[in-house]
């Protein structure tokens, strides 16, 4: 069976937007040559996509773009080319090449891609979908990297609707010039 890992940036409070959906926090950070080769690896590492519809329609809006492949052109290649995978109720159809509409329970769709041949999934960013996975046992590992910021009540919580509670095990840490810090954690069993 294929892996479901989350990769989800997050501030020091464990907030993974505003309350507005702002994202711009995540990327004021000083340009590092480190992290910048690690974000074009990463992208470039295969597998295949998985969003939410909002995040999927924030990059849309800039991954198939002149101006994306002229400022991030290793980066903006391989989103272009990975497969991916909509997780919405609403949406019917998808304009970005190599994209699958999974309509109704994202959990029953995505257990059923995790039992399909293919490489692993990941979902980016999407902070609503990883937060309504992660009761359910689907991620297989959790890819948290903490940018130095604090957002407070302006916040979204990534783990503010997880009710019981998880336990996890921290499998790798890598941390970087300006200040942002890898953690990757795979779960042990819920917390009861």
């Amino acid at each position: 069976m294929r892996r479901l890992i989350a990769f989800e940036m997050l501030t020091l409070d464990g907030c993974y937007a505003g309350t507005d959906g702002d994202l711009d926090w995540a990327h004021r950070r000083e340009r590092d040559a480190e992290w910048d080769a690690f974000v074009a690896g990463n992208a470039g590492s295969g597998g295949e996509l998985v969003f939410g519809r909002r995040t999927y329609e924030m990059m849309v809006s800039w991954w198939p773009t002149p101006a994306a492949a002229q400022h991030e052109p290793r980066v903006a290649e391989a989103m272009n080319a990975l497969p991916k995978f909509v997780c919405s109720r609403t949406m019917h159809e998808a304009d970005w090449n190599n994209t699958t509409v999974l309509p109704g329970d994202a959990a029953s769709r995505l257990q059923e891609l995790k039992r399909s041949p293919g490489a692993d999934l990941v979902i980016l960013g999407s902070g609503e979908l990883v937060a309504a996975l992660a009761p359910t046992g689907l991620i297989d590992e959790y890819q948290l990297a903490l940018i130095p910021v604090v957002l407070g009540r302006r916040g979204k919580p990534l783990f503010g609707s997880v009710e019981h509670g998880m336990e996890l095990r921290l499998a790798e840490s890598r941390r970087f010039g300006n200040g942002n810090l890898l953690l990757c954690y795979r779960p042990r069993s819920p917390v009861a």
